[in-house]
């Protein structure tokens, strides 16, 4: 029998210090876009299963925990990802015709862990800008990313680029590769040229080109000078060269980012990310604590296909390599009615001041908290002292 305290594999309590330290982050970081101008908006945690789904996103299917609705019996989904659930706020509810900036952060549960160290549960919070093709918006939305790392703490995070758009034109030029598309995609993220050689080997038709081209992308890959070497040794198709230069753009806005590009990386990108895609890393976590791309179009199944570039992360693993929570700051205070102990206290929570008020015969553990003053009464007046000068 399982013990009833014991929780499913790859779910874990948040325990005081922390749970503090994430809730503060949110904040923290919400503040942050609003001063950019992002709105916040709230989706449910539970929708029909079709308006959580993207068609050619078999990652999220298998991500997504089912039920049924109990009041229409219809297939219901918890959100494994609150992208889709903001383009249809934009596309469906707000209608708007300009760009819109929205911002989110909520729980989203996935129904098996997305890698060997992952939660199923996530805080993903994150941030997205719809309306506006042009890569200036790509640009926007990298800097915030970098700058919401940096503001949690993060030290020296390095920045990594690719755009899909390189790897789906060398597919589009040939016919014969269109069947096989997404296995050649996660064939170049693995660097799996002998895999590449195999499949393309089974697909009638395929040009000797195509094979050399995609093998070639499997080398490209280092700092800035990839998009150089990128555009001597590819094929020059139009839409090659214009992701390439997407790139270069990108590359010339960031120049005190730490940067690296790879172009074989598509990160599963083939059905879901139109353009640049790009993640953050740093030293102490173990996976990417940033994801985000260009997403043109994803609104198209709520009726209105806009273009959309954002990212997002999962609050909680950030937090979890940070250094250690620091205690707060606590004055204690002694239990009372007398009218202006009740007024002291609730002066100095107004101010701000965390005030803990000692129960009646009550044992003391604050891990939490760093009880450094107490409030005590000097004649007609309670006064906040140091502990210890009473």
């Amino acid at each position: 029998m399982i013990s009833n305290w014991l929780l499913p594999e790859n779910l874990a309590d948040v325990l005081p210090a922390e749970a503090r330290r994430i809730e503060e982050l949110r904040r923290h970081l919400l503040d942050l876009y609003r001063t950019y101008g992002f709105e916040l908006v709230a989706p449910p945690m539970v929708e029909y299963l079709d308006s959580l789904m993207l068609a050619n996103d078999e990652a999220l299917k298998l991500r997504t925990c089912k039920l049924v609705d109990q009041l229409s019996g219809l297939t219901m989904g918890v959100r494994a990802d609150m992208t889709v659930q903001v383009s249809r706020i934009d596309s469906h509810l707000l209608n708007r015709a300009g760009v819109t900036r929205l911002c989110y952060c909520g729980p989203v549960v996935h129904a098996r862990p997305a890698g060997l160290f992952s939660d199923r549960e996530l805080l993903q919070i994150g941030a997205e800008i719809f309306g506006h093709a042009g890569v200036e918006a790509d640009i926007e939305s990298i800097q915030l990313a970098i700058e919401s790392v940096r503001r949690a703490g993060v030290q020296a995070p390095r920045l990594d680029l690719n755009h899909p758009g390189i790897g789906r034109a060398l597919i589009d030029a040939d016919p014969a590769l269109a069947d096989v598309a997404n296995q050649i995609f996660e064939l170049l993220s693995a660097k799996d040229v002998p895999g590449l050689t195999e499949l393309l080997a089974g697909c009638e038709g395929v040009h000797p080109q195509s094979l050399l081209a995609l093998k070639t992308l499997t080398t490209l890959y280092g700092d800035v000078q990839v998009v150089a070497r990128a555009r001597a040794c590819l094929p020059d198709l139009p839409a090659l060269q214009a992701a390439l230069d997407d790139l270069a753009r990108l590359c010339a806005a960031l120049p005190d980012c730490e940067l690296a590009i790879d172009l074989a990386d598509m990160g599963g990108s083939y059905g879901y990310h139109s353009g640049v895609v790009f993640s953050i890393y740093a030293a102490g976590w173990n996976d990417a604590l940033v994801r985000g791309g260009r997403y043109d179009g994803i609104g198209r199944k709520f009726g209105r296909a806009r273009p959309a570039t954002g990212f997002s992360l999962d609050l909680r693993k950030l937090s979890s390599g940070l250094p250690a929570a620091t205690r707060a700051r606590a004055i204690r205070a002694p239990w009372g009615r007398d009218p202006l102990l009740v007024q002291a206290v609730a002066d100095l929570r107004h101010a701000g001041e965390i005030v803990i008020q000692s129960l009646p015969d009550q044992n003391y553990h604050f891990d939490e908290f760093l009880v450094d003053r107490e409030l005590v009464q000097q004649g007609d007046e309670w006064l906040v002292l140091e502990v210890g000068l009473t």
